[in-house]
């Protein structure tokens, strides 16, 4: 889908979508829990899917009632699985290790970048713990993941430490975690430490080294909370919005310190936060632990006044598009001053961009820093492959409507 849009400033507040890192690791809680149990989401999106059908492949019944999902643990495991992780990075990189857990045999499929994103450091850790597993794709995955001692590399993916923490309360004995740093990305880890606690699995944690207890998950009801990722772009756009929680342990609600940095005003009443963004100048902004946040980023400081370094970021190559980039490729198709870095971005602000053609690359987060990068624009915004918002956020261009944006499907 290639949509137009002309520029137009946004008005009005948004309400900021379910989080999908919450509600992927919610989901797997519950479907290894004791007994049934529901989650309350939002919204879903293409990778919430991908992860409930396979936990559907795994013998759990996931039913999901406008934002009301119901989810019944398998009666029995299936000797043999097929794994349909869509394009989502999360679903493959936490349910490989679930299933070795639970000793069921999986072939992980997958398209787009999926198949080229690295797996490496945990493939290494299942084979060192009583799996076979090939390297090419599809993922062939057999054998019993056994507790232990577990060490793996931090530096490429928090999502590899996640996967094992999902994992070892399952593996029928204590286990020990020592990630070798840096940790990428280690606020998503947070995340993954809340939930756990919140289905009964209590880790505790020294620095880098985390200790799992061999425990069922305990059923609940859950509420997830807002998405802060998702609700950047709103912020990036100066448009308040609400369904966000202050003491999330979701590490992009940096957002707010980013857009200080860059002179806006945040403001904070009746549950909404709002950031006012029409006089910025360029900040230097430290992205190790915000990969998503970048294209928003991005989009904010292209028409912020002087230069904005955006560094430690080099693991956005590796996303479902090299988000370097193709942040830069999208910002210099609207008239930007931008470049590439070794580990990130150099942007150096213009009083307002001209507009253009832009392609998505199959990026979520890159056709939606190009719609908030359209109201910086003095002509249209052609964005060609929109519909890659379903992979995360399908309501974004409804919501961008909403709000006054005039989007036109070619």
């Amino acid at each position: 889908m290639n949509i137009q849009i002309t520029p137009a400033q946004l008005c009005g507040a948004a309400t900021a979508p379910t989080s999908k890192s919450t509600a992927h690791r919610a989901l797997i809680c519950a479907a290894f829990a004791d007994a049934p149990g529901s989650l309350q989401i939002k919204d879903s999106s293409e990778d919430l899917e991908a992860t409930a059908n396979c936990l559907r492949a795994l013998g759990a019944a996931v039913q999901n009632s406008g934002e009301r999902w119901t989810v019944c643990p398998p009666k029995a495991l299936p000797a043999k699985a097929t794994l349909d992780c869509g394009e989502s990075g999360s679903t493959l990189r936490f349910l490989l290790p679930v299933a070795a857990a639970c000793g069921v045999e999986v072939t992980c499929t997958g398209h787009g970048r999926l198949p080229q994103r690295p797996m490496q450091p945990l493939l290494e850790v299942l084979r060192t713990h009583g799996c076979t597993v090939n390297d090419g794709f599809p993922l062939r995955c057999a054998g019993q993941l056994r507790g232990g001692s577990f060490v793996i590399d931090g530096c490429m993916s928090s999502q590899f430490t996640t996967g094992l923490l999902l994992a070892l309360p399952l593996c029928g004995r204590d286990s020990t975690l020592t990630v070798r740093p840096p940790l990428a990305s280690g606020p998503y880890v947070d995340i993954t430490l809340e939930i756990l606690a919140q289905y009964g699995v209590p880790v505790a944690r020294n620095e880098l080294q985390f200790y799992v207890p061999s425990v069922k998950y305990h059923s609940r009801d859950y509420t997830v909370e807002g998405d802060w990722s998702n609700a950047a772009f709103w912020l990036c756009a100066g448009v308040p919005v609400r369904n966000l929680r202050p003491d999330s342990p979701q590490g992009d609600k940096k957002i707010l310190s980013v857009l200080t940095a860059f002179g806006a005003a945040i403001q904070t009443e009746n549950d909404y936060i709002c950031a006012d963004v029409s006089s910025l100048h360029g900040t230097v902004v430290d992205a190790a632990d915000i990969p998503d946040l970048v294209p928003a980023i991005a989009a904010v400081a292209a028409t912020a006044a002087g230069t904005t370094i955006i560094c430690h970021a080099a693991h956005l190559r590796f996303k479902e598009s090299d988000r370097i980039r193709t942040t830069v490729q999208m910002l210099c198709a609207l008239g930007a001053d931008a470049e590439e870095t070794d580990d990130g971005l150099r942007i150096t602000g213009v009083p307002r961009l001209s507009g253009g053609v832009v392609d998505g690359c199959g990026d979520h987060r890159i056709v939606m820093a190009a719609a908030i990068a359209a109201q910086r624009c003095t002509s249209p915004v052609i964005i060609c492959g929109a519909q890659a918002v379903n992979k995360s956020y399908p309501r974004f261009f409804e919501e961008y409507s909403r709000l006054g944006g005039l989007v036109h499907v070619l």
